[in-house]
């Protein structure tokens, strides 16, 4: 899916610094249009209608997108959420034109695959859920090569340096570490000075300050006002970095908004979580009676209580467990995340493994 390699063109922009925002040189801005901006306010970098990918099985067809609808602007950070299998990563390649869809009309920087593939292609940088390299090419060998299939682009010492992968020049690919991979990978993702960047996971498997530093990237990237779609099952990660979110599950959409909007649809910013000892119970009514309690779910053993005041309801609660003279073996509190939006829209956890891979 690469372009032919061609001439490049060059000229000198400014990066900000993942880490205190100031100024990396780089090179080659597209003539297209500016580092500064992702194009006029309310446009869409990507319109999807009724997407639909199916695939065939022994027991019948796998929806793995079942009649998908999305608009992303232009300048955002999107984020397509849900747990492995929702159908994530097949709907970001239907975007990237990896796969064809089996139904249903999208538009990518208002183009369409099929027809304009060559311009699609120079525009986009792509991040796949996992890259492999010529183990034995240095790290700026392999920069170097990105950086030749696109017309314009960015100077390889440049993007190394926005990645923090100056002092790994040299170094064969075989000799980096997970993280320093991934940030390799992304890197060959911005080599190309894309308009739209996609992610795919970008931070499974990597330990925290790993994640931390790919976090750092996407940071400085959105700070140029491109678009970036990134795809993950780590809600904090989507707090963390998106403008707007999409929780998909089974291949639809259910639920779209900032993460804020979705937590604060919660009707509480808390979240009171205890067990008691095996064999006690609540009645459901007493719980949903206490002061300040919005919300109720109940697990295996553990009952969660979302609520407005956790200082209201704790009391209220504890008295109740005395009343029904019940031992209590936990209670812990903490802010409403977007893993309780999922939870309450679907009755599962994001980490249930409980759908077929898309």
């Amino acid at each position: 899916m690469c372009p032919a390699p061609a001439r490049k063109m060059h000229r000198r922009v400014q990066w900000p610094d993942a880490e205190a925002g100031t100024a990396v040189s780089a090179t080659g801005a597209r003539a297209t249009g500016t580092m500064d901006g992702g194009g006029a306010a309310g446009t869409l970098a990507v319109r999807c209608t009724a997407l639909t990918k199916h695939y065939p099985s022994k027991s019948g067809p796998v929806h793995a997108v079942n009649g998908l609808d999305l608009e992303i602007r232009t300048g955002e950070c999107f984020g397509l959420l849900g747990p492995n299998g929702a159908g994530k990563t097949t709907t970001i390649e239907i975007f990237e034109g990896l796969l064809a869809p089996t139904a249903g009309d999208v538009e990518v920087l208002g183009r369409r695959w099929g027809r304009h593939d060559d311009d699609l292609r120079q525009r986009l940088g792509i991040s796949l859920q996992e890259t492999r390299f010529q183990e034995k090419l240095s790290v700026l060998e392999v920069l170097r090569l990105f950086r030749s299939f696109y017309r314009r682009g960015l100077e390889p010492a440049d993007v190394m340096a926005s990645v923090g992968l100056s002092e790994k020049s040299s170094a064969w690919v075989g000799r980096l570490s997970g993280g320093q991979r991934q940030r390799l990978a992304v890197a060959c993702a911005l080599v190309g000075d894309p308009e739209l960047l996609f992610l795919d996971e970008p931070t499974t498997g990597l330990d925290p300050q790993s994640r931390r530093q790919i976090w750092e990237i996407v940071r400085a990237f959105a700070r140029l006002g491109r678009t970036i779609v990134i795809t993950t099952h780590y809600m904090d990660e989507a707090e963390r970095l998106c403008d707007r979110v999409a929780i998909v599950d089974r291949g639809r959409v259910i639920a779209l908004g900032s993460p804020k909007d979705l937590i604060t649809s919660m009707g509480g910013a808390h979240v009171i979580e205890f067990s008691c000892a095996p064999g006690a119970a609540l009645n459901h009514d007493d719980l949903a009676a206490l002061p300040a309690v919005q919300g109720i779910a109940a697990g295996a053993g553990d009952t969660a209580l979302t609520v407005s005041e956790p200082h209201v309801a704790i009391p209220a609660l504890l008295a109740l467990l005395q009343r029904r003279r019940l031992d209590l073996l936990r209670l812990t509190t903490r802010h409403v995340s977007l893993e309780d939006v999922f939870m309450h829209l679907t009755g599962r956890h994001l980490r249930d493994d409980d759908v077929s891979p898309a």
